[in-house]
Order: structure tokens, then sequence, then C-alpha cells
């Protein structure tokens, strides 16, 4: 954004993520750490902060966090520490939250993304481990005031806290970034990147300067944000309250902010907190965290090919667009429905990318076979049936769990392609339509449409269109 004497100025972005870890039980106890349990089902005396109990520390939020270090090119500490962080909330039992600080689990890592055709590098500071705290459910007025009550059941469920660099200057690159970064979690299988149940939340840091200073800009941070279209919008809006207010003359403070999606704005939530207001320190009851190197190669053994990779491989390979490939990319299992598709009919990427795109909740569900999509695409690319009849093929294939050809021949789909089995029909359609042809023949070429309307009636829409476009323009001369 320019002012009138033609300053401009361009945002600094940080994205804060946590991770809901897809553990089934939580970090520092064995209570389930699963989604949805009635209120307060899902807890015990250690995740409720009872006195004299102590955490126990879950191997497995460990490994999750490591896999995740690596597929983000980051460095694995050898040793870290577990840290007390301190503040006072209804739905912290224990009136501290157990992070981690000065000596995170992995730090100096990356993640390319692509904008508007360019690739840029996101810089990632650290990934670090922490656990969650509860929530607080609004349930009215009770003896005229409001009403809140405690749900512990997040209460000391893993999470994994993946801070960036300050690297991003535009909504779309965060959002690019956001994408990017949950696929990566969703195909290692450490956290299912759904966003309505909080398993993936996102916490932004936005300031802004003008463009060519180095310094740092007073800094917001933006607090709920529960989609990657509404962490796009309050970036978006929140850059442009920043910089009315600097050409105003007003004061940028330093503050966190929510995001307010019905509104389309951010509003004012608390002044933002420092790091020593939490008075961080060492967790006495948990000893240092030493990853051995040898697991963690073993651990390197385990990344699957990540989404990035997986794109540029399937448009060198298949010569699809970009586009698609994101698309199906997405998921680590509709891609590989897709490869299996294109293996079992070779013809046309393109098209079994498009079924695929189409197709891809059911495919996600379970509920279609690579098979069914190959032979739909081979018959459509060799003129056995229609697009119509395909869709409906798939249809029927997902309710009744038949092969798609035999369906095509119970139902009498098959599409006639054969031009001399066509001819005769043709001959009919022009006989008893002289004017019409009359017409054509004069130069109304737009008639065509008319006459393969009619084939399609006398052939109950069983002919093949081009087919018949091609006997009509013999025919007609």
């Amino acid at each position: 954004m320019r002012d009138n004497q033609g300053m401009e100025f361009e945002a600094v972005i940080g994205l804060e993520v946590h991770a809901q870890l897809a553990t089934e039980s939580k970090i520092f106890c064995a209570c389930p750490a699963a989604f949805g349990a009635p209120p307060n089902e899902n807890t015990c005396p250690v995740c409720t902060g009872m006195p004299g109990v102590l955490p126990v520390l879950n191997r497995r939020v460990v490994e999750f966090a490591v896999r995740t270090a690596l597929a983000t090119s980051c460095k694995v500490r050898e040793k870290s520490v577990l840290a007390r962080k301190n503040y006072f909330y209804p739905d912290l039992p224990k009136a501290y939250q157990i992070s981690q600080y000065e000596m995170p689990l992995a730090v100096s890592g990356h993640i390319d993304i692509e904008v508007e055709g360019e690739t840029r590098r996101i810089g990632i500071t650290r990934i670090h481990l922490e656990e969650d705290a509860g929530k607080l459910v609004h349930a009215g007025a009770f003896a005229g005031a409001q009403t809140s009550l405690a749900d512990l059941n997040r209460c000391s469920v893993p999470l994994m806290e993946i801070v960036s660099e300050p690297d991003m200057r535009t909504p779309e690159e965060g959002g690019a970034y956001l994408r990017r970064l949950r696929d990566i979690l969703v195909y290692l299988e450490v956290c299912d990147g759904n966003m309505e149940e909080g398993s993936f939340r996102c916490d932004a840091n936005v300031s802004v300067r003008p463009k060519g200073q180095k310094e740092f800009g007073i800094r917001a941070e933006l607090k709920n944000m529960n989609s990657f279209r509404n962490v796009e919008k309050a970036l978006e809006y929140e850059i442009r309250r920043q910089t009315e207010v600097t050409l105003d003359g007003g004061t940028i403070v330093q503050e966190t902010r929510l995001w307010d999606a019905d509104a389309g704005v951010t509003v004012s939530m608390r002044g933002k907190e420092e790091a020593h207001d939490y008075r961080y320190f060492p967790d006495p009851d948990l000893l240092p965290i030493h990853v051995d190197q040898a697991w963690v190669e073993e651990l390197e053994k385990t990344i699957p090919e990540l989404p990035g990779e997986k794109v540029a491989r399937l448009v060198s390979r298949y010569g699809i667009p970009r586009y698609d490939a994101e698309l199906l990319s997405s998921s680590r299992r509709l891609a590989d429905f897709f490869e299996a598709s294109v293996a079992a009919f070779g013809g046309n990427p393109k098209v079994t990318a498009n079924e695929c795109i189409q197709w891809k909740d059911v495919v996600a569900a379970g509920k279609l076979s690579p098979e069914t999509i190959a032979h739909v695409v081979e018959d459509r690319e060799t003129g056995k049936v229609s697009a119509t009849a395909s869709r409906k093929l798939v249809e029927l294939a997902i309710e009744t769990g038949k092969p798609v050809r035999q369906l095509r021949d119970e139902k009498g789909l098959t599409q006639v392609s054969n031009a001399r089995a066509l001819e005769a029909i043709v001959d009919k359609v022009i006989a008893c339509n002289p004017k019409e042809v009359e017409s054509y023949r004069g130069g109304k070429a737009g008639l065509l449409s008319f006459f393969v309307g009619q084939v399609m009636k006398e052939t109950r829409g069983k002919a093949n269109p081009r087919v018949v476009q091609e006997v009509l323009k013999a025919k007609l001369g």
C-alpha cells in the first residue's frame, strides 16, 4: 500500500501453528486424546493437576515431532528441556502449562511454497512440544450472571508448536505456507489437520514497515482463525489497518487481537505478553529429553515422499497441469489412487486426474477403486461410453459395488461409435428434414447441432456425438 507521497509499505508475517499430535493417549498420562468425548470424561489426576501426581512423557509424542522436524529440514537437538509456562486461567488447573522454551526439540528448518508461479522458502525457527489446556464452555446466564463451565478433556493433549521465521510478506504466502505445512503433517500421519476440531490451529504475528526498511514494525498477534481463508482475510485486514494507522500518524500497539469472521475485522483482546511474563523454568518433575542419533536415522527412513516432491514428480511424469498435481497431492491417498488408476489404463492422465479430483470425497471414504476410474476413462477415450454415461456408471458402481463394465452392459449404456451402423439413422434424419437440409447447405452451419440432436433422439442417446457429426458432415456435403 502507498501513501499520497508514494511511500510503499510491506507486511512482515510470522505464523505459529499448534498441531495436535495423533497419538492415542495424552502427552503426560494414559488418558485418551480423542476429540468429542463428553465433558471431563478423558481426565485423570495427572492431567487435571491434582497434588502429588507426576507426569510421564509419551515417547510416541517425541517420535512424531522428530519425524516432523526431519520432513521440514529442521535440526533435531540431542538434548531438549521441558519447562513450566506459568499463567492462571480457569481451564488450566495446574496454573502452568508444560512446554519448551530455551531448549526446544528442533530448530532451523524451512518449507518451500509456490505463490504466483514463484518458489519462496519460508524458514522455521523452532519446533517444540507442549500440552494443551482445557476449554471453557459458556453456558448462558445463571443467577443474573454469565456462567462458564470448564471441560478439561483437552488438558495434556499433545501439541507440537511450529514457529516460522517472519519471512512472509502477503496473505497469499501465509495461506500457501499453512496449506503446505498441513499437507506435510497429514502425509506423515502425525496430525489429522482438522481445523474445525482444533487439531491444526494458527496464530499470526503481523507488522508493517516502509518497504526497504530493515527494522521490523510493532507487531500484533492474531488469534481465533479457524480456516485457511479466515487466516488470509484476517492478515489482509490487519495489514490494511496497521498501514492506515501509520499513514494517519497513529501508533501501533503491541497487542493480541481476535479475528471476528462475521464482521470481517480484528478486535483488541489484550496487551501482548512477553516471555518473562510467563516465568519459564525447567520442569522439576521431568528429565531432559535426550534423542539418540541412531533413532533419528531410523525415523528418517520412514519419511514418505512429501507433497512438494510429489507435485513436481506428477507434473514431470504425467504431463498434467501443476494445479491438478497440487489438488491430487493435497491428499496422499488421492495421489496414490491417481497413480494406480493411470497404471491400470495408461491413456490420457489429464482425464484420469479430472475424474480422481471429481470423486475425491468418495476416494477418501474408500468407496471407489482405481480400476473403476481407469475403466470409465478408457471407455470414454475409445468411444464406448459418453461422458454422461460414465458419470452414471461411477455412481452406480459406488451404489452397488459392481464393476463398471458389468453395469455398462446390464444398463445398455454402451455408445454406438461405428460409423456404418449410424449411417442408416443419419439417412433417415436427413430424409425427414428436407427444409433444414436445404438451409444447412445454403450456409446455416449452426443447424448441424439440430441434426445431431435428431440422431441422438433416434438412438436414445447411445450414439457417439463425435462420430455422428462426422457422418452428418459427409452426408450433407
